[in-house]
């Protein structure tokens, strides 16, 4: 006896059973054979931190959908997984349980606080590869690596040093973003910009040495004004030449400060004066740079005013500026306060406003790395898949500042720089060659450096040291560069230009040569999804409610590359639905076959109905192939969906019943429909496996139980044998015909079970005898009492109803769709109730009161109504005539 599907779909008894069962046959798994071409896609490694969000499950769908499609086409297909070690939240997490235990990281100290950081590693870290299992991902996990794992800190320490030597990695006063509260620097993709309510604060500077005239600056942060080491001007502003070299005095702090003229300045912007504070802008320290302004940093890392602020040394910043407008207006400095709305950078971890400051800090020099990676682009070695992102990816890189690489934290890579405490003498090592003593005054008080690199800094390095970079092993020769990288656009700069360059930089290639971009998951109203607004769907609770294959489905169905997408639970449902057709569908194919063998046809058994479903999934294979291999996976889902859904199982399987009914009779042409099934089905399947992987296994193993599983099976690929043209397009004609049928049916309000005769008029005597031939397929179809095909009107009523089609004309006796005096009844109720709207309707249009009182919008609505009511009341009023 044959396996049989369950009567019902129920996604939660076959999914955790089908991904145990892949795990354990290792199909996942990719080793280094010469013999196979490789195909190698690096997952972005989530956070240790985080848990599955509707971003990750997008991510994780497509990579999987992409490796499963090249596992079927037999490549050598790796998935390399991993976690990143996601310095500052991991840190904020393991600060935040040490509160709830009264202690803080100080209290512990830097060795027991990252034993604790490695056990809440062990216990939480394992959290969302568990749940990228839950939707299917096929990610080789023998592989899974972590970007604190001793390969991946062994890539950073040598990727640091080596550029350091090379002069690429300085220790420099430069502009970072400072948070304030968790007291590090941090990238700028931790960097959140909101639109705040603020004020613009017109200040005047008194001109030195000319009594009464001032210069007049607006600025939103007033407090920075200690800091004022200029102001510029734009050369080209006539207002402004002559004061250009003068020197102005700095309000509240006395000293002076010069006009400096430079193009950075927006002549049309505020009062086209613009105050130079080098120290807590990034503009204004480039414009420091270029005029060699002196950099007066006047805040501590806590954000309270340092002591070069005179007697607002120690207050809060916002509370400085509160007293600082005070003095200002009091000394009548103060010109005049406006409201103004601008975007202000927030840390995404904690929510506070983040400072621009000065800091002496690790930077990597970007001018030179860089080049390589916009070559990259030009030279056609790299390609962003939509091609436009391409722009973006240069818009970046061209406009690149050198990049702030330490932390004040200690969970991460610590920084290799080791300090005399005596002389001060630093020495740039990896770890095995870490200093004893100090090689300029031999003395053994030597400290490493606190500071820890950005999280960024070991990600750039992915694709590379999980493949055992810097050691030449086998699997950096076979599988890098890998082949697509998949990620979102909003990490394009942050991510995407670090790891070219990286790889550029430290294996002489690009580690990709495609970059898939997908956009976001929104909400059903189109907001992007959030912890403050609270519209976050968790994966897991749409996998439990309808199964990993549905959620699978809903991401990709209609998702184009680069564009956001919303979602709809209404969708999932649709997509359960598909699952729940697929299911009935094979599992009505698999009672029919029972457990007799079905062989081959002959070319002759085959009926023209069969020929068009092989046609059928055969262009399906070309194109969905091709659809994939330009990363159109919307479109080639869209594609199987619908050729399952509807040409398969709304028509074909319909039209082949009748063959199955006689199986006993006549057992040849039910074997030729049975073989068709069970093969067209098989083919669907694997076409649909990528995008549902849990189904399409359960169905196909248990159809072919000799199939070991449908994720080692070979990709359909396109037959010349299977081109029956002319037959589907016969098929086609059928179809149309049926179409119309129903279509006047409904528009005649006939039920579906009342079945009515049905004349043909052909064209002409060929197109007769195919529409004869094939009437057994499409009788049940057009709900045909009887099917009489002719080539002239002979024995045509007058009355009958006519539907004219491409190459015949069909009639329905009315009588026989019709009980004349129940729809006469029906339409004289309905042309009753139709006078009375008109009536109500001409009413309040000729109501003057009406016209003049209500809004426009219903007015228009009343002449909409009034417009419907008048075709309705035709189309019953042709009926009434008609019967």
């Amino acid at each position: 006896m044959s396996k049989e599907l369950g009567k019902t779909y129920n996604p939660k008894d076959i999914e955790d059973r089908l991904y145990q069962k892949w795990e354990e046959k290792k199909y996942f798994h990719a080793q280094v054979d010469r013999s196979k071409k490789p195909f190698t896609i690096v997952m972005p490694p989530p956070n240790i931190t985080g848990q599955l969000h509707m971003g990750h499950a997008l991510d994780n769908t497509l990579q999987d959908i992409l490796i499963r499609y090249k596992r079927m086409q037999g490549y050598n297909a790796l998935w390399q997984p991993g976690c990143d070690h996601a310095s500052i939240a991991t840190e904020v997490k393991i600060i935040d349980k040490l509160k709830e235990e009264g202690l803080t990281k100080e209290d512990l100290g830097r060795e027991k606080f990252l034993e604790r950081a490695w056990d809440w590693k062990e216990e939480y870290g394992g959290r969302i590869v568990s749940q990228l299992k839950k939707i299917g991902s096929s990610a080789d996990w023998d592989r899974e690596r972590f970007t604190m794992d001793e390969g991946c800190s062994k890539a950073v320490e040598e990727v640091f040093v080596k550029l350091f030597d090379e002069g690429y990695i300085y220790k420099g006063n430069r502009i970072i973003n400072w948070c304030p509260v968790c007291e590090t620097s941090i990238s700028d993709a931790e960097v959140e910009h909101e639109l705040q309510h603020g004020k613009f604060w017109h200040i005047n500077y008194p001109i030195a040495g000319e009594e009464g005239r001032f210069v007049e600056i607006a600025t939103t942060r007033p407090e920075t004004l200690l800091g004022d080491t200029a102001v510029a001007v734009n050369p080209e502003d006539e207002r402004y030449k002559d004061l250009i070299g003068k020197k102005l005095i700095l309000p509240l702090v006395g000293r002076e400060i010069p006009v400096v003229a430079d193009e950075y300045v927006d002549k049309e912007f505020g009062t086209g004066c613009v105050k130079i504070t080098p120290a807590h802008d990034p503009n204004d320290f480039e414009v420091g740079q270029r005029h060699d302004l002196p950099l007066i940093n006047v805040l501590n890392d806590d954000a309270t005013i340092n002591e070069n602020g005179g007697k607002y040394q120690g207050m809060d910043r916002y509370e400085a500026r509160k007293q600082m407008v005070a003095d200002l207006d009091e000394q009548g400095l103060l010109v005049k306060i406006e409201d103004h709305d601008h975007n202000v950078g927030t840390h995404d971890r904690c929510g506070t406003t983040i400072e621009p400051m000065a800091k002496q800090q690790w930077f990597v020099a970007m001018e030179e790395l860089a080049k390589p990676a916009k070559e990259a682009i030009k030279n056609g070695e790299l390609q962003f898949v939509p091609e436009h992102f391409d722009k973006t990816y240069m818009h970046w890189l061209d406009g690149i500042r050198d990049w702030c690489i330490s932390r004040q934290l200690w969970w991460g890579h610590q920084i290799p720089a080791y300090y005399c405490q005596d002389c001060g003498e630093m020495v740039v090592a990896k770890k095995e060659n870490a200093p004893c003593e100090c090689p300029k005054c031999k003395s053994k008080k030597i400290v490493q450096d606190p500071d820890t690199l950005d999280t960024w800094f070991s990600s750039a390095l992915w694709p590379f040291s999980t493949l055992g970079w810097p050691d030449k092993t086998e699997d950096l020769d076979y599988f890098y560069p890998t082949n697509v990288l998949v990620t979102g656009y909003d990490i394009i700069f942050f991510w995407v230009v670090r790891m070219v360059f990286s790889g550029y930089a430290h294996t002489g290639k690009s580690p990709f040569n495609t970059v898939l971009i997908h956009g976001l998951v929104r909400d059903d109203k189109g907001r992007k999804m959030s912890k403050s607004l609270g519209n976050g769907i968790d994966p897991l609770e749409v996998i439990d409610k309808y199964g990993a294959d549905a959620l699978r489905l809903t991401l990709v169905t209609g998702n184009a590359p680069g564009n956001d997408m919303r979602f709809y639970w209404e969708r999932v449902e649709t997509s359960r639905n598909f699952a729940n057709k697929v299911w009935n569908a094979s599992r009505f194919i698999m009672m029919n076959l029972g457990d007799e063998e079905v062989t081959v046809p002959s070319k002759e058994d085959l009926t023209t109905a069969d020929k068009w479903i092989l046609s059928g999934v055969n262009k399906l294979a070309k194109e969905m192939t091709e659809n994939m291999d330009r990363f159109e996976l919307g479109i080639a889902v869209q594609k199987v969906y619908d050729f399952i859904w509807d040409e398969f199982c709304d028509w074909y399987i319909e039209i082949v019943k009748p063959r199955l009914y006689r199986k006993e009779e006549e057992p040849v042409p039910a074997n030729a429909a049975l073989w068709v099934l069970k093969t067209v089905l098989s083919r669907a399947l694997k076409l649909l496996h990528p995008f549902m992987p849990f189904i399409t296994e359960e169905i196909y193993c248990t159809l072919l139980p000799q199939e070991e599983s449908i994720m080692i099976s070979e990709w359909p690929q396109y037959k010349e044998e299977w081109e029956f043209k002319k037959e589907a397009a016969t098929i086609e004609e059928i179809k149309e015909m049926v179409r119309s049928i129903r279509a006047r049916r409904t528009d005649m309000n006939v039920p579906q079970n009342k079945k009515a005769k049905v004349i043909i008029v052909a064209n002409d005597a060929d197109k007769a005898k195919t529409f004869e031939a094939l009437k057994s397929s499409y009788q049940a179809l057009a709900s045909a009492s009887e099917i009489v095909v002719q080539t002239d009107k002979t024995g045509i009523d007058d009355s009958a109803v006519s539907i004219v089609c491409l190459n015949c004309v069909i009639y329905i006796p009315l009588e026989e769709l019709v009980d004349f005096e129940k729809e006469r009844e029906r339409l004289e109720k309905e042309k009753a109730r139709l006078t009375k709207e008109l009536a109500r309707s001409k009413g309040m249009l000729s109501n003057e009161k009406f016209l003049s009182k209500a809004p426009e919008a219903k007015v228009q609505e009343e002449k909409d109504k009034l417009a419907k009511y008048e075709q309705l009341m035709q189309q019953v009023e042709a009926q009434l005539a008609q019967l």
